[in-house]
């Protein structure tokens, strides 16, 4: 089986090195795209939360509110109050942060390994900005679904924590931890738990923020490596005719479900890489709520681009990847099925009274100013913090040298 795994690992990634130098022109396009979605969007829009993040972390502020969320997030979801935090940042940064984080708690021990998995499962999803701008406004050119996508997103992310909370039980109950079992609320116990937390970082705080800054950065500089090499991958495999062929396999399921087969190339390429499946979706030929349903499930799957770049953060920690993926596999099911549910009250119903009203705006047509504003915005922040982060690399070399 480990020589098999040898072949075919050393198959693909000939195949790959040969698909590039046959077409290289398409290639470039595809790595300039992955490039300047990374460079537009992901970038800015992440940093700040990773190093707002690390900060928070460092002056104990998560301890704190940990202390507070216990005798919620521990019955609910089964794990600490210290996951409502991850589950808060994940949902507003989106992608990868809610690994990240859960990856850290772990690392300072204040997760155990269940738990961990447990909180990398459901704590990842894309962030409002993404959802809003990219996939309603960016590609669908129609913000009045913002709302739909990012209810059955959303949903979908809340009914994965409640079925994870079963995930692990045994085990859990055979490693059990006692001091994990209190879900009494102390406020004395909270500030105490945060000044212990700060001063066992003995970090002055410019070392902290510059720490911050490098440490987010580097793992932005590793998802946006991921977003360009699958972003590669994917046109390579349509322009060799891989994807076509397990298109036609999609078409077959699809049919089953009623659902059109023009969708079955964007939800491939959606596998593999999100915002390359959203773009095709939503130029195809099928009906609004085939292109919803589908949309709604890779995004919330997150594609193989995004699976990796969480397998490479796991893999510092002793959490396992397979919780993840079924997580993730999982969200991408609710989160379709709610689409289609929510399909009529949620955009149906508004559209019908938006027209009654004589084409009066909805509430979240700002979205579209504030999209095109921040696109115009983003690459200066992006291009000014990697600025940032080489001064204070230099300046640290200099200092050791």
């Amino acid at each position: 089986m480990s020589l098999l795994k040898t072949w075919l690992l050393a198959a693909a990634s000939s195949l790959l090195a040969v698909s590039l130098i046959l077409f290289p022109k398409e290639a470039l396009e595809a790595s300039l795209n992955g490039m300047a979605m990374w460079w537009n969007v992901v970038f800015p829009a992440l940093l700040p939360f990773f190093i707002l993040s690390e900060l928070l972390i460092g002056f104990g502020v998560v301890a704190f509110i940990g202390t507070f969320l216990e005798p919620f997030m521990r019955p609910v979801f089964r794990v600490p109050g210290a996951g409502g935090f991850v589950w808060a940042m994940g949902l507003a940064s989106g992608n990868p942060a809610g690994a990240k984080l859960a990856a850290r708690l772990r690392q300072e021990g204040t997760v155990s390994r269940i738990e961990g998995e447990r909180l990398a499962a459901f704590t990842n999803s894309s962030n409002p900005l993404f959802i809003f701008g990219a996939i309603a406004v960016g590609f669908f050119h129609n913000e009045a679904l913002g709302l739909l996508l990012a209810c059955a997103h959303y949903g979908g992310n809340i009914a994965v924590g409640l079925i994870m909370r079963f995930y692990g039980r045994k085990e859990e109950m055979e490693i059990r931890d006692k001091r994990n079992t209190r879900i009494r609320f102390s406020f004395a116990e909270a500030v105490s738990r945060m000044h212990d937390e700060r001063m066992r970082d003995e970090r002055p705080i410019g070392k902290q923020l510059g720490d911050a800054v490098q440490s987010s950065v580097r793992t932005l500089l590793m998802v946006g490596g991921f977003i360009i090499l699958f972003s590669v991958l994917n046109e390579m495999l349509s322009l060799i005719g891989f994807t076509a062929f397990i298109a036609t396999f999609i078409s077959i399921l699809f049919s089953i479900f009623q659902l059109s087969s023009e969708l079955s190339i964007p939800l491939l390429s959606g596998l593999f890489e999100i915002t390359s499946g959203a773009k095709l979706s939503s130029s195809s030929d099928a009906s609004l709520i085939d292109k919803i349903i589908v949309t709604s499930f890779f995004v919330a799957f997150g594609g193989l681009s995004i699976q990796a770049q969480v397998a490479s953060i796991l893999s510092e920690t002793d959490l396992r990847f397979k919780p993840f993926f079924i997580g993730r596999l999982a969200h991408g099911l609710l989160s379709a099925l709610l689409a289609w549910i929510l399909w009529e009250p949620l955009y149906q119903n508004r559209t019908a009274i938006h027209t009654s009203n004589g084409g009066s705006n909805y509430p979240a047509e700002w979205f579209s100013t504030f999209w095109s504003y921040w696109l115009e915005i983003a690459p200066y922040v992006t291009l000014a913090t990697l600025l940032l982060v080489i001064w204070l690399t230099s300046r640290a070399l200099l200092r050791s040298s």
